[in-house]
């Protein structure tokens, strides 16, 4: 059975990418356990997150929440350039308070459907030079490099809030490939650690067993039991970050018993749910 590849490793609380391709690979679905960031520079794509589906345009920002899964689809040949910021949900955190949220544009994301936001208007000029000194700031060298690409990041996130704040940017529209499809992820996402089988959704869905396995695999790369247990995978991760007793962990996240989860857990993440706990 294929699995969903957790791509990409995060070792610090952040991570920038300029990436810049000249072939036409093709991308399989995959997620990552932290945040994602994608800018755009040059190419013809088609984002693809969730079932849902995005024309993007030079210097659209792509918000994939941690977990999420996506994949890039290049319709044209040409130059695929992009910056990547891989972050922490943990770093982003930091900095939530009243007055300071820097993850509000990705939850605002997640309440309005949509993960791109577009430039609009000179209001965004701000968000624009930010960018361009992040990106700048790869090729520095000098003394405490790291600790000043970390705060032109936040500098960067600062004015992503603002421009998406104050409409110097814009969330776009999706096309989802198929809506029921994206209704049965949405479904799930929403009761994720709820007894699901094929027959319940299709029923409910009112879709035939046979036509809802092969649409979904389809539309994500993946069968639906695959699917799930990436997701309650990931959950169980957060809970247990957050100190919930891994036992507890196990059945909140719907697993049926302990050595399946614990099996799963390690093939997923590497190590086992007692090391992981035992590493924070």
């Amino acid at each position: 059975m294929p699995e969903y590849k957790n791509a990409g490793y995060l070792n610090t609380r952040f991570k920038m990418f300029h990436l810049r391709d000249s072939d036409r690979k093709d991308f399989s679905y995959h997620y990552h356990d932290f945040h994602k960031i994608l800018i755009l520079l040059n190419g013809d794509i088609t984002y693809c997150i969730e079932g849902r589906s995005y024309e993007l345009l030079p210097n659209d920002i792509v918000l994939v929440s941690s977990g999420e899964v996506h994949r890039p689809i290049i319709n044209s040949d040409g130059i695929y350039e992009r910056i990547i910021i891989y972050v922490s949900p943990d770093f982003l955190s930091n900095y939530e308070t009243p007055e300071n949220d820097l993850g509000l544009c990705i939850r605002r994301a997640a309440a309005e459907q949509s993960h791109v936001l577009r430039f609009q208007n000179t209001r965004s000029g701000k968000l624009d030079s930010a960018i361009r000194a992040l990106d700048s700031s790869l090729n520095d060298a000098d003394y405490a490099n790291s600790l000043h690409r970390e705060l032109l990041f936040l500098e960067f996130m600062i004015q992503l809030n603002r421009a998406a704040l104050h409409n110097g940017i814009t969330f776009i529209g999706n096309s989802p490939s198929d809506e029921k499809i994206v209704a049965v992820l949405d479904y799930l996402n929403g009761h994720l650690t709820e007894d699901i089988s094929i027959d319940s959704l299709s029923a409910r869905f009112f879709l035939s067993r046979s036509y809802l396995m092969h649409a979904f695999k389809d539309q994500t790369g993946y069968t639906i039991g695959n699917y799930l247990s990436t997701k309650r995978l990931l959950l169980a991760k957060k809970l247990i970050a957050e100190g919930m007793p891994i036992t507890e962990v196990c059945y909140a996240c719907g697993f049926k018993n302990y050595s399946t989860f614990s099996r799963a857990y390690k093939k997923n993440f590497g190590e086992a749910p007692k090391d992981f706990r035992q590493s924070l």
